[in-house]
């Protein structure tokens, strides 16, 4: 896949990577869920990034689902346990693809990590040792939804207002917590706010799910409102060692800039690499500077969290070893998610609260 700006054209690259920051939750939401006749689900285009080839496990019989279901809530604490990371990109089309999951298998992610006994929270709850949202002898999960594409949220218009499309994965996600009132709103949205083929905040035109320019900035305020973290990904998508430090800290610092104007004054912790590659110069993925040639305007970035694009369940926070600037993740591709759900009760090293 391809993604350009009027300026410029990445060709995508198999390679590895990612990123995250902080959310709020609201009470006044002027967008609500609607579980009404499905809007049609279209293939949209997500980031070239390799898959490592997640090993599955030899044999899983006494950690099954439903093992772990009737164990749910009354596990051993392990605050030095793995926690999953998974990665996210389309929410649609006909079958699962390399960066496209089908809203039947992300309904089945999410009822097969409730029943397991994970429960949500976002990359700066970590970050945060922030574990109240997880019920004691229970185990945290993250949701990470990389690069801003109409399919992870999306609105349709119902006799002049706005509603969020079920089919959309934010309205997938909204309905699962209908039905489980403990699932909370938390999530980790890694944004672009340049790209294109739908890729700018979630649809910048009416190719794009019917999506309207004017939605953009009024979904990513709704996610923060609501509990959702806001995550920086570069403006768009730009693989980020061929260009020179100039443009490494343009490209972030003006994806800041963007999460800024929707949610003025918000606080963007994490950082996911495009294609999980590092810039040239490593320390340019989690701080430095733009300044703004026609303004003189000086925009800084600081983040304290980079994610990578694999490498498997991530270190705990009170692990020694952790390290906030290389945060791994388990890539939504084929059965990995469950492979890996199964290694970690099998092996007995999830991480319990």
């Amino acid at each position: 896949m391809t993604y350009r700006t009027n300026r410029t054209s990445i060709i995508v690259a198999l390679a590895l990577g990612a990123a995250g920051a902080c959310g709020r939750e609201g009470n006044g939401a002027t967008v609500t869920s609607r579980t009404g006749a499905l809007a049609q689900t279209r293939a949209g285009g997500a980031e070239g990034v390799a898959s490592t080839g997640s090993s599955p496990v030899g044999s899983t019989t006494a950690s099954s689902a439903g093992d772990i279901a009737k164990r749910a809530g009354r596990l051993d604490p392990n605050h030095l346990g793995r926690i999953p990371i998974l990665e996210y990109h389309v929410i649609g089309g006909t079958k699962n693809a390399l960066y496209t999951r089908t809203v039947e298998s992300f309904r089945k992610d999410l009822e097969d990590v409730y029943a397991r006994g994970y429960r949500p929270i976002t990359v700066s709850q970590m970050l945060d040792k922030d574990f109240r949202d997880v019920p004691t002898g229970m185990s945290p999960v993250i949701f990470v939804f990389d690069d801003a594409s109409a399919e992870q949220f999306s609105y349709i218009e119902n006799n002049g207002s706005l509603e969020i499309d079920p089919t959309s994965g934010v309205g997938i996600w909204l309905d699962f917590k209908k039905a489980h009132p403990d699932w909370k709103n938390r999530a980790t949205f890694c944004m672009l706010n340049g790209g294109a083929a739908g890729h700018n905040f979630f649809g910048d035109g009416p190719r794009w799910r019917g999506q309207h320019k004017q939605w953009r900035l009024q979904k990513v305020k709704w996610l923060a409102d609501n509990g959702f973290e806001l995550c920086g990904h570069t403006l768009w998508h730009a693989m980020l060692n061929k260009y020179s430090d100039a443009v490494v800290q343009e490209q972030i610092a003006r994806n800041i800039m963007g999460i800024d104007s929707a949610v003025a004054g918000y606080r963007v912790r994490t950082f996911a690499l495009p294609y999980g590659i590092w810039p040239k110069n490593r320390e340019l993925a989690w701080h430095g500077s733009w300044t703004n040639p026609k303004t003189g305007k000086t925009q800084s970035y600081s983040f304290d969290a980079v994610l990578e694009v694999s490498g498997g369940p991530a270190r705990s926070p009170f692990d020694p070893q952790f390290n906030p600037r290389s945060i791994t993740r388990i890539e939504a591709i084929g059965d990995d998610i469950k492979h890996q759900l199964d290694r970690l009760d099998a092996t007995k090293t999830r991480f319990v609260w």
